[in-house]
């Protein structure tokens, strides 16, 4: 599943990953579920930030879905809750 997708999604996330490294982090794709949901592991100060749940979604979901309209959701494998 993610081999079909893998390159479309690594130039979307290219579109939002100078944002995130400014800020000292990035993501990595981890797996592309059956049911369309993108994981990806937060990298850097992303993976302990308080605000990396609205940068997934509000960002990092957005850029994937505008790009991938068959992507339903992305998830963080490795948030840390505070």
């Amino acid at each position: 599943m993610l081999d079909q997708y893998k390159d479309q999604i690594e130039k979307a996330l290219d579109t939002i990953r100078p944002y995130l490294e400014a800020d000292g982090g990035n993501v990595r794709i981890v797996a592309l579920t059956e049911d369309m949901v993108l994981q990806l592991e937060l990298l850097g100060t992303c993976s302990s930030c308080p605000m990396s749940t609205m940068t997934l979604k509000a960002g990092v979901e957005e850029a994937i879905k505008k790009a991938i309209p068959e992507i339903l959701s992305v998830e963080a494998v490795n948030v840390e809750v505070a």
